[in-house]
């Protein structure tokens, strides 16, 4: 297998005045070739950068193609960057039975029960070998990069910029899962992922990491549709805001009426995301 910073490219289309484009490479943390799009605006960099981490049965492409987000990361200056959201093409036992766990849900955290620890490392994948495949292939500031996502996506960058405040400046959220371990979602993922110990599901929950006393420098934006449908039984951002306050996190969250979970959403209000992850990643500090 090639090695992490090692591309192969797999698509490729001028946008928005920059261009798309589709990758494969080797991952050492997942063991598994994985594909990632990038965005670069136009220009010649370095730049800052926001990954996107997406949502349950999204890939790398989902974002790039449906957020319409672009236009204004070309006027911004800011590449995108949006990673696969789990190994693909293993033969693991219930790897594919259902659309919430295993293919497509890694749930960006380290797996740490067999079958799932050998290969679904997402975590370690995003912390490292896709920054190193990045920053070795294209014009990446890294020392100016955001982490956003959306539902489990949201879980992740709010859960992995809790734990890696070095490498991520800024955090926003779109619909997060707040608190996996009070919710169907987490509480059917985290346990075969992570085994019984329950400690250890606290460490992938935005709410317990803030109860631990993690928090950021920076203020969190978080936005939600009032009309989800996974509002009240999946994705609690009450007890987001709850636990925020407590730990002293800044957060700006706003609930739009009438909005839902899908990208439509996404689509309006992530002009006011890409504006918060570029004020905070060109900030002189």
């Amino acid at each position: 297998m090639a090695g992490a910073s090692t591309l192969s490219e797999v698509e490729k289309h001028r946008c928005a005045g920059g261009v798309v484009g589709r990758y494969r490479h080797g991952s050492a943390s997942t063991g598994t070739t994985m594909t990632f799009s990038v965005f670069e605006p136009p220009g010649q960099g370095p730049f800052p950068a926001v990954i996107y981490l997406a949502g349950l049965t999204c890939d790398d492409t989902t974002f790039l193609i449906k957020a319409g987000a672009e236009k204004k990361a070309a006027e911004l200056g800011l590449m995108l960057i949006a990673p696969d959201t789990s190994p693909r093409g293993l033969d693991l036992p219930g790897i594919r039975e259902s659309w919430d766990f295993g293919e497509a849900a890694g749930f960006y955290l380290d797996a740490t029960e067999l079958p799932w620890s050998t290969n679904f490392r997402m975590e370690s994948y995003v912390t490292r070998d896709l920054l190193t495949a990045i920053v070795t292939n294209f014009p990446l500031d890294l020392a100016r990069v955001g982490l956003m996502g959306h539902s489990m996506g949201g879980h992740g960058a709010l859960t992995l910029g809790l734990k890696h405040p070095e490498l991520f400046k800024t955090i926003s959220a779109l619909a997060p899962i707040a608190a996996p371990t009070q919710v169907p979602w987490g509480q059917k993922a985290l346990p075969r992922y992570l085994g019984k110990n329950e400690a250890a599901w606290r460490n992938a929950d935005t709410v317990a990491l803030l109860e631990s006393g993690r928090k950021t420098a920076g203020a969190w934006l978080v936005d939600q549709g009032s009309d989800d449908n996974f509002l009240s039984s999946q994705l609690r951002p009450d007890l987001l805001q709850k636990a925020c306050k407590k730990a002293g996190q800044q957060l700006i969250f706003r609930e739009h009426a009438g909005y839902d979970h899908g990208y439509y959403f996404i689509q309006t209000v992530i002009d006011d995301h890409l504006d918060h992850h570029y004020a905070g990643l060109t900030r002189e500090s």
